[in-house]
Formats: structure tokens, C-alpha cells, sequence
């Protein structure tokens, strides 16, 4: 039987050969105490990348949107974010359970909140209501598919939620890959946020890690908190060298995990009955619609993994496949030939 295809998710990816010697080799501290040269390094290549004073490492990108959060927001107020942003959609409501924030949630325009959706929905300073303090985006947006948010409407946005007094905030867990497909770096993709979030255990295909980015005295709040919820990691040098890794070599390969993507996209759209979410495909996120006569999510997704293919439903008529790393061109390929047995 062929080899199996996993594109559930570019979370799968396994460290390269060269990754995982880098992260044999990795000098270590111990970054509670003082200092992992290997943490630090990551931090300091990550701010400067985004074009932050600081950053700090985390396990985790639901860490460190959580603490983002929490930083920002004092206990009892609000952030608006769009309504199917992950950090309220696949977060489990952390927001609420560890830091007593509400989420203001909206239906924004291919993943973007715009002015329009934006004005009025400041809470008035009385007694009555609660406070809102932040507003949040996602860039590239997960549930659409991957979807690069432009940047004019993200600075608009971000202006106005500066002129009514809210911090900003990024979920850029993907934000490499929308650097590499626009061509904008990461610095001017995070120029109108106060704070950041990547990930490189995503496309950039590290094991462990995402980074959160803001001023020094953001960052000096973030660690404690990271310290409060149990983030803060010892000899984390060790995991840390394999994001090291991928920041070095993994960002411009990403262009070919976006061209595979498209191809999947062609390979269901050249069927009748199925479509992609939105209308495109941006980047390495492939989202498909299917017609109720092709049959269920779970089916379509069973009849695929009958033939080796690994994919997730997202939706009653809705499933997704990630490109990544670790699916070459070969891959691709016989996955669009397993899709075209769908007809």
C-alpha cells in the first residue's frame, strides 16, 4: 500500500535531518533562572524580525494569545475579535477561565474587521458596561482558508482602534506564510499591532514553541504571566534550537507548501459539487465546500483515508487538508490523483 499522505494539519511535520542536529548541539541555560543562550538568541531574532523591542518564547500559540489577552485587558473587560478567529473559536474560552475577559465577537469580511463593522461597538464609560480594551486580528485566518487579511484594511482598522482608545493585537500564528506570499515582510505585516503572536511549530515545521512580541514593558508583563501559567520552561534551549532552525532555513520554502495547496484546490474544483472556501486559495490552507449530493464531510473525509490520503472535516459540509513540509511534489500529486477518484 502507498505511503500515507497526512494533511490534516502542518503541525505534523517531523524535524528535519539538519533541525534535529541543530537541536543536539543546542548550548543551554536555564531560562528561569537567568538565561538560555538558545532562547535568547530565538527571542532576539524573532523581535527583530517583527520589528519589536522584545519577545518571549512560549509552548504554545494559545499561549501566548492568552497572555496577550491578559496583559492588555484588565480583569472584567472586553476584547472585540472576529467571530471565527481562533483564539476564540479553538481556544476553549480560556480568555474567560483564566483572566475573566469577555469576547466581543463580529462578523467581519473575509476574516477582516473593518471600520464599518468596527464603530460603535466601544462600550460607553459608565458604570453599567463592561470595558473594552483591545482588538484583535488573525493573519493568515485559519476557519477561511488560510485567507491573508490586506494590509490597508488592517492599518484603517488598527488606526481606529487607536483614535478609540484600544490596544491591537495579532494572532500571526501564519504570519510567515503571509509574508512570503505578499512579499511584505514581517515587520510591516506587524507594524500597526502593539502585540504578536507566531508559531514555528507550523509551516516553519519545528516541534515545539511560538513567540509573543511587543514593547519591553509588554513583554516584562508577558513573562510573568507566562510564569503563572506554568510557561515558563527551563533548558527550553533544546526545543527552542529547532525554531532557531527553521527561521533560518524554512520561511521561503513556504511558497511551495502555497503552490501544492492550489493544486489540491484545482483538483477539487475540477469535480462538480465541491468549492473553496472564499472563493481562492492564499496560502497553504486548503478549506473545501461540498454540495450535500457529494455527501457528508465525515464521508468524503473517510472515502480519502480509504485511500491514504489524511485529512480533517471542519464543518458538516467542510473539510481542510495543510500542505507542508513534509508532503513534497510526489505527494501532491497522488493525492490529486486519489481526489479526482472522488468523481
Amino acid at each position: 500500500m502507498p505511503e500515507e499522505i497526512d494533511l490534516r494539519s502542518d503541525t505534523v511535520t517531523q524535524p528535519t535531518p539538519a533541525m534535529r542536529k541543530a537541536i543536539a548541539e543546542a548550548v543551554l541555560g536555564d531560562a528561569v533562572i537567568d538565561v538560555d543562550p538558545t532562547v535568547q538568541r530565538l527571542e532576539e531574532r524573532t523581535a527583530e524580525l517583527l520589528g519589536k523591542q522584545a519577545a518571549v518564547y512560549m509552548p504554545s500559540g494559545s499561549m501566548t494569545n492568552q497572555i496577550a489577552l491578559r496583559v492588555h485587558c484588565d480583569r472584567g473587560s472586553e476584547f472585540i475579535c472576529e467571530q471565527d478567529c481562533h483564539l476564540y473559536f479553538y481556544e476553549q474560552g480560556a480568555f474567560a477561565a483564566l483572566s475573566g475577559l469577555v469576547a466581543k465577537t463580529i462578523q467581519g469580511q473575509d476574516g477582516l474587521l473593518k471600520r464599518e463593522h468596527l464603530c460603535g461597538r466601544v462600550n460607553a464609560e459608565n458604570d453599567h458596561c463592561v470595558r473594552t480594551r483591545l482588538l484583535c486580528l488573525e493573519n493568515t485566518h485559519n476557519r477561511l482558508g488560510g485567507r491573508i487579511l490586506p494590509q490597508a484594511g488592517i492599518v484603517d482598522s488598527c488606526h481606529w482602534a487607536k483614535q478609540s482608545g484600544l490596544a491591537t493585537h495579532l494572532d500571526g500564528a501564519r504570519l510567515w506564510n503571509a509574508s512570503v506570499a505578499t512579499g511584505i515582510s514581517e515587520a510591516e505585516l506587524a507594524e500597526p499591532f502593539d502585540s504578536v503572536s507566531v508559531c514555528f511549530s507550523k509551516g516553519l515545521g519545528a516541534p515545539v514553541g511560538s513567540v509573543l512580541a511587543g514593547s519591553n514593558d509588554f513583554v516584562r508583563e508577558a513573562r510573568r504571566a507566562r510564569k503563572l501559567y506554568g510557561g515558563a520552561m527551563r533548558q527550553a534551549g533544546i526545543i527552542a534550537a529547532g525554531a532557531v532552525y527553521a527561521l533560518e532555513h524554512h520561511r521561503e520554502r513556504l511558497v511551495e507548501d502555497h503552490k501544492h495547496a492550489k493544486q489540491l484546490g484545482d483538483a477539487f474544483t475540477s469535480l462538480p459539487g465541491f468549492s473553496i472556501r472564499g472563493g481562492h486559495i492564499d496560502t497553504n490552507i486548503v478549506a473545501i465546500e461540498i454540495a450535500p449530493e457529494r455527501g457528508t464531510a465525515e464521508q468524503v473525509v473517510g472515502k480519502l483515508a480509504e485511500r491514504g490520503i489524511r485529512c480533517f472535516a471542519i464543518g458538516p459540509q467542510a473539510i481542510r487538508l495543510v500542505t507542508h513540509l513534509d508532503v513534497g511534489a510526489e505527494k501532491i500529486d497522488r493525492a490529486c490523483q486519489v481526489i479526482a477518484t472522488l468523481a
